[in-house]
């Protein structure tokens, strides 16, 4: 299904991270926290400035599966710092475009997140799944994440319910 490469975005990825932003609500709107019209209204100006703070630094950072020669984003996957849970990433907007699903996309997302957390000290990764969406919950405990038992409103909807997942970095 051809190759890519995991790296942290640049400010060279904004147009495509966008592109890739809006296929992602377009295709799971349960699974993110903002809608597809408000991301869609959004300025380039906008996503490149969010591509730029997620590009440097140790309090947030995103992370892009390229298949290169300018071809469109086919994964993205996220990690930032939340007080409430020092000492830990919280890995945020997991997505892997659906013909690669069921591959090492999302593998290779993960660790480059992981990887990220180690080097910024942080020994343990965090995730929220909603509630019911067992072929995500199967693919995080493949990559070691355990349930923890906790179960948290969805931050956006609140008849849905999440369950955190934890892995050791």
């Amino acid at each position: 299904m051809g190759s890519w490469n995991v790296h942290r975005v640049t400010a060279d990825d904004a147009a495509r991270m966008r592109a890739l932003r809006l296929e992602m609500l377009a295709d799971s709107p349960l699974a993110f926290l903002e809608t597809l019209a408000s991301a869609a209204a959004r300025s380039h100006e906008s996503y490149r400035q969010r591509v730029i703070q997620a590009a440097t630094g140790d309090s947030i950072a995103s992370f892009v599966a390229d298949p290169g020669n300018g071809e469109p984003l086919i994964g993205h996957a996220g990690g930032t710092v939340a007080p409430e849970f020092p000492g830990e990433t919280l890995i945020f907007a997991v997505y892997v475009t659906p013909a690669r699903r069921g591959g090492k996309v999302l593998a290779d997302l993960i660790e480059a997140v992981a990887e990220w957390s180690r080097s910024a000290g942080r020994r343990r990764t965090m995730l929220e799944v909603v509630v019911g969406n067992d072929r995500a919950v199967r693919a995080y405990e493949k990559l070691g994440f355990t349930d923890t038992g906790e179960r948290v409103p969805h931050p956006v909807i609140p008849t849905l319910t999440e369950l955190r997942m934890r892995r050791s970095v």
